[in-house]
C-alpha cells in the first residue's frame, strides 16, 4: 500500500503566511484613515464604530458596490494603484447623495492566489480613497480561493456606512419647476460602462501607451480613478440647501437623474453646457455609438448632479469651484407633461 503524504493548506493553494503578511502591510495604511468614532483597529472579528455625538437624530445610510469590468483593464495593463479609489468612490458617492457623511468603509478582496504586493497596492488605493472621503478603513476580508479566479486576477467589493441628521436627509421631494441643475465634472469614465469601453478598445486596437490627452496616455485616461465628491459637497451643504443629488453611474444621466425627481417634474439638460472630455468622443467615434446610448451608458463628463433653487445656483457654483470642483449649470427643472423625465 502506498503511503499517503501529509497535506497542508498551502498544498491546497492557500498561503496563510501570505495573508498574515498582507495584514501587516495594511495596518499602517488603515491607520492613516482613522477618525473620530473608531473603536479598536484592524484585526478583530468585527469593526467597532461609535456614531459621533454631534448628531441629535442620526440616520445610518449604507451602500455597497464593486469596480466591475474595469478590473479587466487593470489586469491587462498591470495597473492596480487606482482601482481601490474606484471601489471607495462608488459607495461613498452613493450615500452622499442622501446627505450622509461617510463614517467607515470595509473592503472584500478575493483571489485565486494571493500576491501580497498586488493586494497591498490595491488596498493602498482603498486607503487613499478613504482619506479623500474622510472615512475610516476599519476592516475587510481577504479571501484566497484556489480555482475560483485565474492567477493574477482578483475581485473587489466595498461597503460604506455614513450618517445624516434625520431632519437634513436629502430625498428630492422639494424639487420644483424653476430649480437649477448643476453638473460636477467627472475624472473620466469612473467605473461604469467598461464592458462597452473594453469592447471598443478591442475593436480599435489602439496603442494604450501613446499620448492621448495632454501628457496622459490612453491607459492613463481609461484607468483614471473615480472622483470622490464628499468633502466639497459636505462643505456646500453648510452654505446652501441642496434639494437633490444624483451620482452618475451605470445608466448615465438618462437613468440616474430621474431617481431623485418628483413624478411631476422633468430635468431639461443642455449638453452644450459642458465640454465633453476627449475620451467620450473617441469612444463614440471608434464604437459608432449612438448619442442616446452614450448618455445611457457613460457619464459623458458629469460625475455628480446637484439640484438647487435658482437663487442659490451662483453661490453653489462659487463654493464648489473654491473647493476644487469644476462645475457648470447644465439645465433646469420644468413641469412634466407626459415626456421622459430627463432630456439631453
Amino acid at each position: 500500500m502506498t503511503q499517503k503524504t501529509s497535506l497542508s493548506y498551502r498544498d491546497a493553494g492557500v498561503d496563510i503566511d501570505a495573508g498574515d503578511a498582507l495584514v501587516e502591510r495594511i495596518k499602517p495604511l488603515a491607520k492613516k484613515t482613522l477618525r473620530e468614532g473608531v473603536l479598536g483597529g484592524i484585526g478583530g472579528f468585527g469593526a467597532l464604530f461609535e456614531v459621533p455625538s454631534r448628531y441629535r437624530a442620526p440616520v445610518l445610510v449604507s451602500g455597497t458596490d464593486g469596480v466591475g469590468t474595469k478590473l479587466k483593464l487593470a489586469f491587462l495593463l498591470n495597473r492596480h494603484d487606482s482601482v481601490g479609489q474606484d471601489l471607495v468612490a462608488m459607495s461613498v458617492n452613493d450615500i452622499l447623495v442622501q446627505g450622509a457623511e461617510p463614517l467607515f468603509f470595509l473592503d472584500y478582496f478575493a483571489c485565486g492566489r494571493l500576491d501580497v504586493a498586488t493586494a497591498a497596492t490595491v488596498v493602498g488605493g482603498i486607503a487613499r480613497g478613504c482619506e479623500l472621503a474622510g472615512c475610516a478603513l476599519i476592516g475587510g476580508e481577504t479571501a484566497e480561493m484556489p480555482g475560483m479566479y485565474p492567477d493574477g486576477e482578483y475581485d473587489l467589493a466595498g461597503f460604506a456606512v455614513g450618517v445624516a441628521e434625520k431632519s437634513r436627509l436629502i430625498d428630492g421631494s422639494t424639487i420644483a419647476p424653476g430649480d437649477v441643475v448643476l453638473g460636477l465634472a467627472s475624472s473620466g469614465a469612473h467605473s461604469n460602462g467598461y464592458s462597452l469601453l473594453r469592447k471598443i478598445v478591442e475593436r480599435a486596437h489602439p496603442d494604450m501607451n501613446a499620448r492621448f490627452e495632454g501628457d496622459k496616455t490612453l491607459a492613463d485616461v481609461v484607468m483614471a480613478p473615480t472622483r470622490i465628491y464628499v468633502k466639497s459637497i459636505l462643505s456646500l451643504m453648510e452654505k446652501v440647501a441642496i434639494k437633490g443629488m444624483a451620482h452618475i453611474t451605470g445608466g448615465g444621466l438618462l437613468e440616474n437623474v430621474p431617481r431623485i425627481l418628483p413624478e411631476n417634474t422633468v430635468a431639461a439638460l443642455e449638453k452644450s453646457a459642458w465640454p465633453r472630455p476627449p475620451l467620450f468622443d473617441w469612444l463614440q467615434q471608434e464604437g459608432q455609438v449612438a448619442e442616446a446610448e452614450m448618455h445611457r451608458v457613460f457619464n459623458c463628463g458629469i460625475g455628480m448632479v446637484l439640484i438647487v433653487a435658482r437663487e442659490d445656483a451662483d453661490t453653489a457654483l462659487a463654493a464648489l469651484q473654491q473647493n476644487g470642483e469644476t462645475a457648470w449649470r447644465i439645465g433646469q427643472i420644468a413641469a412634466r407633461q407626459g415626456q421622459a423625465q430627463v432630456s439631453v
